[in-house]
C-alpha cells in the first residue's frame, strides 16, 4: 500500500508559498538573492582574523606580489608556492590595490573576492536554473545554495573555492543549455559558447583542472547514457579550445620558464596527482566522507534533500534531471574515491544538488509524492535539527570552554535558532512547503550572522597570532625585526610583516645576539632551548610579556613569550 507523502499545497501559514510566483517575477529574485548573499557573507568579514593555514598563506603571497611588483612568481616569504595557479592572487591583488595597501593587516579586502565569487555563483545558479527548470525552482535552489554552510565559510576566507564555484556554475550552466537546447528546439548562441570556454580558462587559472574535470565527467556520463554527443557542437570547440589556450598558456609558459619547469612538476605532479594517489597533509578519509558530512555542509538545504533524491530518481529520464544527476553523481563518486579529502572539494556540485532539492520540494508541496516510507520526510528533518542544535550550542559553548566567558549575542542567537527548529518540527510537522525553505534560511542567518560577527572574532583563545601581534605591537619600536621559534603559523607572518623570520631556537637566539633581530617570540616547548642558547652566547634574555591560546591547526594549547636581550654586562 502506497501512502501519500503529505500532499501539502503551496499555500501555507506564512503566505510565502502562494506568493512564490510573484517573488520570482522580474527583478525581485535578483534583489532577494543579492540581499540574502550579503546578509550571509558580510558579517564578520572585517573583524574575523586571518584563518590558518590556507587563507593566511594565500593573503601573504598576494601581499608579497604587491610588495615586490612581481605578479608572475607566487611566494610565501622565500618559499615558492607552486601548488596553485596565479589567478586568485591576481584577483586579490586588484582588490587590495584599489581598496587598501600591502602594508595593511586588514584582511577584508582579500576576502571580497570570495564574497563576490559566492554571490556571482548564487546569481548564476538562478540564471541557469530558470532555463533548466523555471524561475521559482531556480529561486529556491539559489537560496539553498547561498545558505549552505560550506559556501558560507568559503565566502568568509580568502582562498580559491568561492571564486572557483562561480566559474563552475558558469561552465556547467552553459553545458546544460547546450544539452537541453536541441531537445527544446532551441539553439545556443556564440556568446554562451564563449562563456563556457572563458569560464573553463578562469577556472584553470584559479585552481587548475578541477572544473574542466567535472565538466568532462558530466559529458562522459551523458554520452554513455544517451549514446550520442552531437549536442556538444553547440559549444563551438573548434574556436573555443584555441580561445581557452590563448587565455591560459601565456602565464603557464612564463611561469614554467621562470621556474625552470618546477611549477607544473609541483602543481600537477606533487599537489594534484599526489592528492589522487594518497592522502596529503593528514587530510585522508575513507569513501563516504562527503556523504557523511553532507547534513552539515549543505545545511540548511539538508532539510529537503530527501524530496530531491526521490524526485531525481523518479524523473531520471527527463533531460533536465539527467543533466543534473550527471553533474553531481560521477564527480561525487570520484571525490569519494580520491584519498585526500577536504569538506569544500564538493562545493562545485552544490548547485546541482540545490536545483534537484528545490524541484523535489516544490513537487512534494504541490502534488505530494507517493512513497511507502516516511524517511524521505523525517530522516533529513531529524539530521537538519541535530546539526542546527549543534550549531546553536556552539554559539554558547565555544566562548565558555575556550575563553571562560559567556557570549550574550551568541546565547540570544542560539535561543532563536532553537525556537525555529522547534517550530518547524512541532508546529509544521516537517511539512514540505516553500515557506519552510524560508524558515530554514532564517535559521541559517541566525547562526551565521551572530556566529561570524559576534562570537568567533571574540573567542580570543583561537586567535593566538592576533594576541601575539598585539603583544609585539606594545613593545616593538619602529623597524625592529622579530623572530619566532616554535610557532610558525602563516597568520603570524601576515600580521607582523613579511620580514618576520621563523627560526629554530638556536637560530633565534643567534639572531638576537648578532643584532639582526631585536625581539623573539618563543613557544613554551622551545623556551628552554632558546634560553640555553642565549646563555651559551654569554648573554641573558628579558621577558616582556606572554600570551596563551589554542593553535587549532595542530590541536595544542601554546604559550608564547616575548623576549629581548638584556643589555650586555647586566
Amino acid at each position: 500500500m502506497r501512502v501519500s507523502l503529505l500532499p501539502v499545497r503551496l499555500h501555507d501559514t506564512y503566505g510565502l508559498g502562494a506568493r512564490l510566483d510573484h517573488l520570482a517575477e522580474g527583478r525581485r529574485p535578483w534583489l532577494l538573492l543579492l540581499l540574502l548573499s550579503l546578509a550571509l557573507y558580510l558579517p564578520g568579514l572585517a573583524n574575523l582574523p586571518p584563518v590558518d593555514r590556507d587563507e593566511a598563506r594565500y593573503i601573504q603571497a598576494t601581499r608579497q606580489m604587491l610588495e615586490t611588483g612581481d605578479f608572475l612568481h607566487i611566494r610565501f616569504q622565500d618559499e615558492a608556492r607552486n601548488k596553485k595557479p596565479a589567478g586568485i592572487y591576481w584577483l586579490q591583488s586588484a582588490v587590495v590595490d584599489g581598496l587598501s595597501s600591502a602594508g595593511s593587516t586588514a584582511v577584508w579586502p582579500y576576502r571580497l573576492v570570495s564574497v563576490l565569487g559566492a554571490t556571482v555563483a548564487v546569481l548564476l545558479t538562478f540564471l541557469f536554473g530558470q532555463q533548466i527548470f523555471d524561475r521559482r525552482t531556480a529561486l529556491v535552489a539559489s537560496g539553498l545554495l547561498a545558505g549552505s554552510l560550506d559556501l558560507v565559510f568559503e565566502a568568509h576566507v580568502a582562498t580559491t573555492d568561492a571564486a572557483l564555484l562561480a566559474t563552475a556554475v558558469a561552465a556547467q550552466g552553459v553545458l546544460a543549455a547546450a544539452y537541453l537546447a536541441p531537445r527544446r528546439g532551441e539553439s545556443v548562441g556564440a556568446g554562451l559558447a564563449a562563456l563556457f570556454w572563458i569560464a573553463q580558462a578562469l577556472a584553470i587559472l584559479i585552481k587548475g583542472p578541477v572544473v574542466p574535470a567535472f565538466s568532462l565527467l558530466t559529458i562522459l556520463a551523458l554520452a554513455i547514457v544517451d549514446r550520442r554527443g552531437g549536442w556538444l557542437k553547440a559549444l563551438r570547440p573548434f574556436w573555443g579550445v584555441p580561445l581557452l589556450l590563448v587565455l591560459v598558456l601565456p602565464w603557464l609558459v612564463a611561469i614554467e620558464l621562470a621556474t625552470q619547469g618546477q611549477f607544473l612538476n609541483e602543481a600537477v605532479g606533487h599537489d594534484f596527482l599526489g592528492k589522487v594517489a594518497g592522502a596529503q597533509e593528514a587530510h585522508g578519509a575513507p569513501p563516504g566522507y562527503y556523504l557523511a558530512l553532507l547534513p552539515a555542509t549543505f545545511w540548511p538545504g539538508t532539510l529537503f534533500l530527501g524530496f530531491g533524491a526521490v524526485w531525481a530518481w523518479r524523473n531520471r529520464r527527463l533531460p533536465a534531471a539527467r543533466f543534473l544527476i550527471a553533474w553531481a553523481v560521477p564527480s561525487w563518486i570520484l571525490l569519494e574515491a580520491v584519498p585526500t579529502k577536504l569538506p569544500h572539494y564538493v562545493v562545485p556540485l552544490y548547485p546541482a544538488l540545490g536545483l534537484l532539492t528545490a524541484k523535489g520540494l516544490i513537487a512534494a508541496a504541490e502534488e505530494g509524492m507517493g512513497v511507502s516510507r516516511r524517511w524521505v520526510q523525517w530522516l533529513p528533518a531529524v539530521l537538519w535539527a541535530v546539526v542546527g542544535v549543534v550549531l546553536a550550542a556552539g554559539l554558547v559553548v565555544l566562548p565558555l570552554v575556550l575563553d571562560r566567558r559567556a557570549s550574550f549575542g551568541g546565547a540570544v542567537a542560539a535561543a532563536a535558532v532553537l525556537a525555529a527548529l522547534w517550530h518547524f518540527l512541532w508546529h509544521e510537522r516537517a511539512r514540505p512547503s516553500v515557506a519552510n525553505a524560508g524558515v530554514a534560511l532564517v535559521a541559517a542567518l541566525l547562526v551565521v550572522a551572530p556566529g561570524f560577527a559576534l562570537v568567533l572574532p571574540h573567542v580570543n583563545a583561537i586567535w593566538l597570532s592576533r594576541s601575539a601581534a598585539a603583544l609585539v605591537a606594545a613593545e616593538r619600536l619602529p623597524d625592529e625585526q622579530l623572530v619566532s621559534t616554535g610557532y610558525t603559523e602563516p597568520s603570524l607572518v601576515f600580521l607582523l610583516g613579511t620580514g618576520t623570520r621563523l627560526l629554530a631556537p638556536a637560530e633565534a637566539a643567534a639572531a638576537l645576539v648578532d643584532g639582526t633581530a631585536k625581539l623573539a617570540l618563543v613557544a613554551d616547548r622551545q623556551d628552554q632551548d632558546f634560553t640555553a642558547a642565549v646563555t651559551a652566547a654569554g648573554r641573558t634574555d628579558r621577558l616582556y610579556g606572554a600570551v596563551r591560546g589554542f593553535d587549532y591547526s595542530n590541536g595544542r594549547w601554546i604559550t608564547l613569550r616575548l623576549y629581548r636581550l638584556a643589555p650586555a654586562g647586566s
